[in-house]
């Protein structure tokens, strides 16, 4: 009889469970894919491409103190700038030979690309040339005509 109880236990129990249902529960869906803003690379915004011009006193040239401080200005805007190469032009008034100015006026070519260099500016990207007194800006100032000129390549 133990046998017959212990049987009637075990259906019961086999039947009981084989009623019970696996609830499964669903799985809730991924939250939604919010767009992420691109990242874009900050480039500092470069100033205009602006190489200013200097000058030089009668005969000379030495770079003046002031006319140093626009050759720091100029360099810096060609380290901003390092795919640009620049042709420094000497210039002269008409006072002397025309020989004697075309030398004038690469000796300040010279003078301009020497201080660049000694600024940092590397010298395959400056070339430099000579007009002596070829190319007035004004034939009646003598001293704007005595200048060097930044020119982009």
């Amino acid at each position: 009889m133990k046998k017959y109880i212990a049987v009637g236990i075990m259906v019961m129990f086999l039947t009981v469970c084989a009623k019970r249902k696996v609830v499964e529960t669903p799985v809730p869906p991924p939250p939604p894919e919010v767009p992420q803003e691109e990242v874009k690379e900050e480039v500092p915004e470069r100033p205009p491409l602006v190489l200013e011009t200097i000058h030089f006193d009668f005969d000379k040239y030495d770079i003046r103190p002031g006319d140093a401080e626009i050759l720091k200005k100029n360099a810096e805007i060609l380290k901003l700038y390092p795919e640009v190469n620049v042709i420094i032009e000497g210039h002269t008034c008409d006072i002397g030979t025309e020989e004697y100015n075309m030398g004038l006026g690469e000796r300040r070519a010279k003078a301009a690309r020497d201080y660049l260099i000694k600024l940092g500016i590397d010298p395959k990207r400056l070339s430099i040339i000579s007009y002596g007194e070829t190319r007035l800006l004004d034939p009646n100032n003598k001293p704007i005509n005595r200048r060097a000129e930044f020119k982009v390549k």
